[in-house]
């Protein structure tokens, strides 16, 4: 394969904060298999925020989607609650928080990035994702 072959990987995951760890290793060897090696650090951050939202903020499963096509790195988790996620809040305003710095780092290290609702399974559910055309 080379970098202009389009493909797409997704891995359903249950609500468990170990789905973190299992998205974040797919993730590089996908990239490493595709010869995309220069993605991975920043990609890896990106799919551990999406993936960790979706599990600590929803009571239900769970999606972690990986698209290639035009030269375009698309990272995106599913979660299974259909409600908009919160703005990101900016580093500035965060203060000491432990929480809510997550799309603020989606926003900051991708060249794109936003949400839609979407239902997979016959579960409704929302779609954020984000997209990479240079490492960053």
């Amino acid at each position: 394969m080379s970098e202009s072959d389009s493909w797409e990987y997704s891995l359903s995951v249950p609500n468990d904060p170990r789905a973190v760890t299992v998205s974040r290793r797919t993730l590089r060897l996908v990239l490493t298999v595709h010869g995309l090696i220069r993605f991975v650090d920043v990609a890896e951050l990106l799919a551990a925020e999406l993936v960790s939202n979706a599990v600590l903020h929803t009571k239900g499963p769970a999606a972690l989607r990986v698209r290639w096509a035009a030269g375009v790195l698309r990272i995106g988790a599913w979660d299974a609650d259909p409600e908009p996620p919160q703005p990101p809040t900016p580093f500035e305003r965060s203060g000491d928080a432990e929480g809510g710095r997550g799309l603020a780092l989606v926003r900051a290290c991708s060249d794109v990035w936003g949400w839609q609702p979407l239902a997979r399974d016959g579960n409704r559910g929302k779609y954020v994702g984000c997209e990479l055309t240079s490492a960053a």
